[in-house]
């Protein structure tokens, strides 16, 4: 009985450690990202802008799992929401499937909405760098792939204050390895299927069995000494 329980348990944290990780392909995008030209109006590669009238600001970073990133920044007071989605790719209004093939260029994202007269635009990207592993290129953690990796894409207008933080993280980290994440200009966020919102709270067992297996926590804790 012992026996058949842990395999029942290895199955269920076999499903879980994978479930935010699509099949994935090593085959090269057909349309790499990096060679294309920013759109002006339209399309996956237009600019991202702010067009909010109600006072509130949007920021959009990628930590590996949108689930997990998600779930980190809906903790923070004057965040009030967080959205699960794709930009950075070539592909207009990608799907998790597709994403999943890592030939589209799209990282899995986040996009921040927040009120900046309660937290700033600075302290969330200080306190971005805390929930990913930013000295890994491959992904974030468990996954791996195009679509896992780290970034933070941003507007003109917050270029300085995203590069500020890098640099005051450069300096201050706790560890000798060197900070791959890339700071990217904003274009198109796409928002995710609708079963990918609010994760976390919707699935709690299963997106627990998921972060754990995958190592996050722990893997943030070796970084930077923080529970």
């Amino acid at each position: 009985m012992k026996h058949l329980l842990t395999a029942a348990a290895t199955a269920i944290l076999s499903i879980s450690v994978y479930a935010c990780a699509p099949a994935q392909s090593v085959e090269k995008s057909e349309m790499p990202a990096q060679t294309q030209v920013l759109s002006a109006t339209s399309g996956p590669q237009a600019p991202f802008k702010n067009i909010r009238t109600d006072g509130l600001e949007e920021m959009i970073i990628a930590g590996g799992c949108f689930w997990c990133t998600e779930s980190d920044f809906e903790k923070i007071a004057g965040v009030r929401e967080a959205v699960s989605g794709y930009t950075g790719g070539t592909l207009d209004n990608p799907t998790y499937k597709k994403v999943g093939t890592n030939r589209t260029g799209h990282y899995e994202a986040v996009k921040v909405t927040y009120d900046p007269a309660v937290v700033s635009y600075r302290q969330l990207v200080d306190y971005y760098w805390k929930t990913i592993d930013p000295t890994d290129d491959r992904g974030q953690f468990c996954d791996k792939g195009a679509s896992y990796r780290s970034a933070i894409f941003v507007t003109p207008e917050q270029r300085a204050e995203a590069e500020g933080s890098l640099a005051n993280i450069i300096e201050t980290k706790p560890f000798s390895d060197k900070i791959v994440t890339p700071i990217l200009p904003a274009v198109t966020f796409y928002d995710a299927e609708t079963y990918h919102q609010d994760y976390y709270k919707r699935n709690a067992l299963r997106y627990k069995y998921y972060r754990n297996g995958c190592g996050r926590d722990k893997r943030l804790q070796k970084l930077w000494g923080e529970g």
